[in-house]
């Protein structure tokens, strides 16, 4: 089954992916939330991400994805990352993976 995603998320999805470091076959989408947004100058999109990283070395490819996480410019074709944060601090799954959750505002660049 594929899940549709809206070009704002998947380039985000696909930015963090790369900040890992880490094959993507290594991290599972546990879930994606994306809800629309607006204010009055800005239209966008709130996503709320999980994402596992699995593998020996999890942990390094959690600290990688976050490090600076706040202050990336990330590479959205047509978006900005207007703000991003971890909802919850990584946390260690039973099988050694590493599980985190980021929230993220993009907004439309015209």
């Amino acid at each position: 089954m594929r899940m549709v995603m809206s070009a704002a998320a998947t380039g985000l999805m696909r930015n963090l992916i790369a900040r890992s470091g880490v094959s993507r076959d290594r991290i599972l989408l546990t879930e994606w939330i994306s809800t629309d947004w607006q204010s009055l100058t800005f239209v966008g999109e709130r996503h709320e991400a999980s994402l596992r990283i699995c593998g020996p070395d999890a942990s390094s490819a959690i600290d990688s994805l976050l490090a600076h996480l706040e202050h990336v410019e990330f590479n959205i074709p047509g978006h900005i990352v207007a703000d991003i944060q971890i909802l919850v601090e990584p946390r260690p799954g039973a099988d050694g993976s590493r599980v985190i959750r980021v929230e993220a505002l993009t907004i439309e660049n015209d």
